[in-house]
């Protein structure tokens, strides 16, 4: 599914270290030679919102390329960023919530909704995220790891003291 050619192989290969040196025309030219690669894996996701997907991607690629630190994994990190950004995006646009949170299902208790809020406000920023990723988004652990840019043991230790802080912050609460 990615662009994987010799030619593109080259164009990121010549690309990708003067872009995330600060070279604008090397960026320019980085983002133009993925735009059709993000677009095509924006549509179906985003499906009504895919330029809009695309666009945030775009933007999220543009800021984290500096990040990126094996230029190996390119393709496979521009996607990991679409496909969030696309889910985002969708989710965000779709449901017209200010903040880009799903919505709970109908038959919850509107009060839990509260309390699993404020108790998820009370994680470390770095639980917050993989729990989210995990419950919102449904990742795996590989698919986590990928996102953000860690060892799968990193995410596996992170989900496992997350769970078990939420668990200790919810029964507090109850407490």
């Amino acid at each position: 599914m990615s662009p994987s050619n010799e030619t593109s192989d080259f164009a990121v290969t010549a690309l990708l270290p003067r872009a995330q040196a600060g070279d604008r025309q090397a960026m320019n030219d980085l983002l133009h030679h993925i735009s059709p690669f993000v677009g095509r894996l924006c549509l179906p996701i985003a499906q009504g919102h895919s330029s809009d997907a695309a666009q945030e991607a775009m933007l999220a690629i543009f800021r984290g390329i500096r990040g990126l630190r094996e230029p190996t994994a390119f393709y496979g990190w521009v996607r990991s960023v679409t496909v969030r950004e696309a889910v985002r995006t969708s989710k965000r646009l779709s449901q017209g919530g200010a903040d880009g949170l799903p919505d709970v299902a109908q038959d919850a208790n509107p009060l839990a909704t509260v309390h699993i809020s404020d108790v998820m406000d009370r994680l470390p920023d770095q639980h917050r995220q993989i729990l989210t990723l995990r419950a919102v988004y449904g990742m795996n652990e590989q698919e986590m790891a990928t996102t953000l840019a860690l060892p799968v043991g990193t995410v596996r230790s992170r989900l496992h003291r997350a769970r078990r802080n939420f668990q200790d912050a919810w029964h507090q609460r109850s407490a």
